[in-house]
């Protein structure tokens, strides 16, 4: 009984905090098996919110300690509902100079927020889509990383601003 008591209390407490997160809109994550392929795109379909609003985007990764270099280059589309498409290719910082990774968690898996776009109005009813690829290069090297790893999830994520 005593068992059942603290398993349900345990359960409600997940759910509050997992569910008190006010400015999220929008949170997936796609799951990279063993190694993420450099043909490999994660795509997000994405319901408009209402155009009234500007949100912040993120790109959020989750990497264990194999990622093995300091930075991560992505490629990044989003597709609009009526055909324009806008590509940008980014690059984030993903260690320190001591080449420890950054990221928040405690194990071994870290978690990254990256900030994609700020300010964002979607005016356009109908469905976006984000298409997701790296672009990595060892330096000196004219093919890219063919197999990167490290990277055990992609996210997308939009939130509303923070009200100051």
């Amino acid at each position: 009984m005593l068992k059942n008591s603290v398993s349900l209390v345990l359960l409600v407490l997940f759910f509050v905090v997992t569910s008190c997160d006010p400015n999220r809109v929008f949170d997936v994550y796609e799951p990279i098996p063993n190694k993420w392929h450099k043909d490999k795109v994660v795509s997000f379909n994405i319901k408009a919110p209402d155009s009234t609003n500007a949100y912040n985007l993120f790109v959020n990764l989750r990497n264990t300690n194999a990622y093995k270099y300091n930075n991560l280059y992505l490629i990044v589309k989003m597709e609009f509902p009526h055909g324009k498409t806008v590509t940008d290719t980014l690059e984030y910082k993903m260690a320190d100079p001591t080449g420890k990774l950054l990221g928040t968690g405690l194990t071994d898996i870290k978690e990254n927020k990256l900030w994609y776009k700020e300010g964002v109005i979607f005016r356009e009813k109908g469905e976006y889509k984000v298409k997701i690829q790296h672009a990595m290069r060892e330096n000196g090297k004219v093919n890219g990383v063919v197999e990167l790893e490290g990277i055990t999830d992609v996210g997308f994520r939009i939130e509303k601003p923070n009200k100051q």
